[in-house]
């Protein structure tokens, strides 16, 4: 079983498709030994040799992975994410799903700072102002002003528009698909979110976001 896994688990984004050759020094384990159990693996689906003779992953550990992703509550993905954002930060990290024309904030932590931005979970807010309104807004039906800068930069910088003393930016949350799930947010006092700081944000915000793809479950809508 060992070797087994070991053979499935030397597939990677850099390695997609291998010759036996190949799997035999990922593995390190005799071709002989590689053949036998890859003949098992193509066997019950978890692998594929085409006629190129070169070994994939098979439709098996797809389903699997389907099944892995829908069992994931969306709170288990995002909480751990929205403590990384405020420790990376140091400011509030929030994570807004569209609900109509309000964006309703679905999870939060907030920043430990003495003087921050707080807000409660499941609170509701315009769609129309805010960073994380524009980001939702710019993927849902209907032309808004900032629909066309928020789908080319990727993200949304406010700076005082819905609270003249809050600023924030946003990023959108895609899942596999490329079908929006909603917004994580970052937003701080705005005195103290300058050039540096909003940079900051939106590094964290996107490796985030990135990291998310293809961990949230696929939308049913």
């Amino acid at each position: 079983m060992a070797r087994a896994l070991a053979i499935l688990k030397a597939f990677g984004p850099e390695r997609r498709e291998m010759t036996l050759t190949e799997l035999a020094t990922a593995t390190d384990l005799y071709k002989s030994t590689v053949l036998r159990l890859t003949a098992t693996l193509e066997e019950g689906g978890f692998v594929t040799r085409g006629d190129d003779r070169l070994y994939r992953p098979g439709p098996e550990l797809w389903r699997l992975g389907t099944l892995y992703r829908q069992s994931l509550d969306l709170g288990d993905l995002v909480r751990p994410t929205l403590h990384r954002l405020v420790d990376a930060t140091g400011e509030t990290a929030s994570f807004y799903i569209r609900d109509g024309n309000q964006r309703i904030c679905l999870y939060r932590v907030n920043s430990p700072r003495a003087v921050r931005h707080h807000l409660d979970e499941g609170q509701r807010l315009p769609l129309n102002r805010g960073a994380a309104g524009h980001v939702l807004a710019a993927y849902g039906e209907g032309i808004g002003a900032s629909r066309k800068k928020v789908l080319a930069q990727g993200y949304y910088v406010s700076l005082g528009e819905r609270d003249p003393e809050v600023a924030a930016a946003a990023v959108p949350v895609l899942d596999g698909q490329g079908k929006l799930r909603g917004a994580l947010s970052v937003s701080a006092i705005r005195s103290r979110f300058d050039a540096r700081a909003q940079k900051l944000a939106l590094t964290s915000l996107k490796l985030e976001a990135q990291a998310l793809v293809g961990l949230l479950p696929a939308s049913e809508a």
